[in-house]
């Protein structure tokens, strides 16, 4: 099987769109949820989120945008953007976003793989660390985990009891770049996709991958995208500036 992993796309319609015109043939799409918030098209995102075939996990902003959780946490920006979003969702759109599924969730077809928004431990947990990820390996026996959340490309393995950091390498900061990591067998991992709409990790670029169950290799993805496009939007809707700013910067 091939699943089209990805996350955190934020209401970033030009990024989603330019990522799923470039993905390769696959069977699932594996969405590991912040589908809104941020950007300012949620309703279009939404209505391509629905279309594709595969689980969604929701997301922080998810639950926030949808009434199903509070704002505590969220600084003056991200709270503007959840106060807009749900005031631009239509009722719909917002009842499908507030149904989307707890994590974690069973890969398809796939044993011993999950799908999470944060962490197996805690939905609304950020792995930034080794030493978070090896507490979540340590309280969570999953293989294979793929998460999302903090919007950085990359993940965690543990092998021989040690926790190693694993971050693509590319070459360029403007082309479109794969990056491949092969699993092995003696190992666990926790992998993140990058963010589609808001990347953080420096890289401007719209992140994703692609999982190989058969060939066991997951491939990492960057993809330019009208980047300027998605800007106006949010300038257009008198969203914060700063959140037109920082996706150019990839931070």
């Amino acid at each position: 099987m091939r699943y089209l992993v990805i996350s955190d796309i934020h209401s970033n319609l030009e990024a989603l769109q330019t990522a799923l015109a470039a993905a390769p043939e696959h069977d699932f799409v594996l969405n590991l949820g912040d589908v809104v918030g941020y950007g300012a098209s949620p309703n279009e995102v939404v209505k391509i989120a629905k279309e594709l075939n595969g689980p969604i996990v929701r997301g922080n902003h998810d639950k926030a945008c949808s009434g199903l959780g509070d704002t505590f946490g969220f600084n003056a920006v991200a709270d503007r953007a959840v106060s807009w979003t749900v005031e631009t969702l239509t009722p719909e759109n917002r009842d499908w976003v507030r149904r989307l599924e707890h994590g974690p969730v069973n890969i398809p077809q796939f044993a011993g793989g999950q799908c999470v928004h944060g962490s197996p431990i805690d939905e609304d947990d950020y792995l930034l660390s080794s030493a978070a990820a090896f507490e979540a390996f340590r309280d969570d026996k999953t293989q294979l985990t793929f998460y999302g959340h903090t919007h950085v490309q990359g993940g965690y393995v543990l092998r021989n009891g040690y926790v190693e950091q694993v971050r693509p390498k590319y070459t360029t900061a403007t082309n479109e770049e794969t990056w491949e990591m092969p699993l092995q067998d003696d190992g666990r991992y926790l992998i993140n996709p990058g963010s589609i709409g808001q990347p953080r990790d420096g890289d401007w670029r719209a992140g994703f991958a692609l999982f190989d169950s058969e060939a066991k290799v997951v491939k990492f993805y960057r993809v330019p995208y009208p980047v300027e496009v998605a800007q106006h939007r949010i300038l257009a809707a008198e969203l914060p500036e700063y959140l037109a700013v920082r996706l150019r910067t990839g931070r």
